[in-house]
């Protein structure tokens, strides 16, 4: 059985391609050293794949560095969490040169059903952030509901049902209701992760111009949840901060962009 390379620069050593799926930037350019001399050594000749959430403008500086360095960058985030990454049945977001692309896509189907080509970079990143948009939008809405209907006195099980029946079901929707019935709030997607998520998006929105009221809820509510000691719980924790400002022990504030 082959021996696991023990150091970044041995995986550069050994394979021509290199998928990066790191928790941030600083850990992406400690890996491909960035800013030092052994940067050019590893990415020269090599296609650096980013499968990572981090910043479109990051992104984009990044292929420029690695392709001035001789080597290739394809940016290939992806739309799902745990379970669809346990199924392969992630959907990914390509975008780079067409020939770096095309060479990328068949590694890439083991984790994922489908890949769509999204153009030059940063396209794939924004449109990650686009989609996660609507993820947060989504499943913080449904936790809103139940917690609505909860509060009313309502059979909650019922209300699941009555909304699984109806046309505003989804993937999503059926793989979160089970958790806020159950206060199930182990992770799939967890709320820091969802909150660097938020502040990626409302950064985008604010150097575009954009309004993002529904965003702006959504962040302020991901904010309290982690302040209050939840981040390392699901998204469906957010019910926890929905539930404190109902019962006056958060009034809401807003959210701080991050840096």
């Amino acid at each position: 059985m082959p021996r696991s390379p023990g150091s970044a620069a041995e995986v550069f050593d050994r394979a021509g391609t290199v998928i990066l799926v790191l928790a941030d930037e600083d850990a992406v350019d400690a890996v491909l050293g960035r800013g030092t001399p052994d940067f050019a050594t590893r990415v020269a000749g090599h296609t650096v794949v980013h499968m990572g959430t981090t910043s479109p403008e990051y992104s984009a500086a990044l292929e420029a560095a690695v392709r001035d360095a001789g080597g290739a960058y394809v940016e290939a985030p992806v739309s799902g969490s745990r379970v669809p990454a346990e199924q392969g049945q992630l959907v990914a977001m390509l975008a780079g040169d067409a020939t770096a692309v095309t060479a990328v896509r068949p590694l890439l189907a083991p984790l994922c059903r489908e890949a769509f080509d999204c153009g030059p970079v940063p396209n794939a990143l924004l449109m990650k952030l686009s989609v996660n948009l609507f993820l947060i939008t989504q499943v913080t809405g449904l936790t809103e509901a139940f917690h609505f209907a909860d509060r009313h006195g309502l059979d909650r099980a019922r209300f699941l049902d009555v909304l699984d029946a109806g046309p505003m079901a989804s993937a999503v929707s059926r793989m979160k209701a089970p958790k806020l019935l159950a206060r199930d709030f182990s992770v799939q997607a967890a709320a820091t992760d969802v909150l660097k998520n938020n502040r990626l998006i409302a950064r985008a929105a604010r150097e575009a111009g954009l309004a993002s009221p529904l965003l702006d809820v959504c962040h302020a509510l991901f904010d309290e949840t982690v302040a209050n000691g939840h981040g390392g719980e699901d998204m469906v924790a957010v019910l926890r901060a929905l539930e404190a400002r109902t019962d006056g022990t958060h009034p809401g504030v807003p959210a701080d962009d991050g840096p």
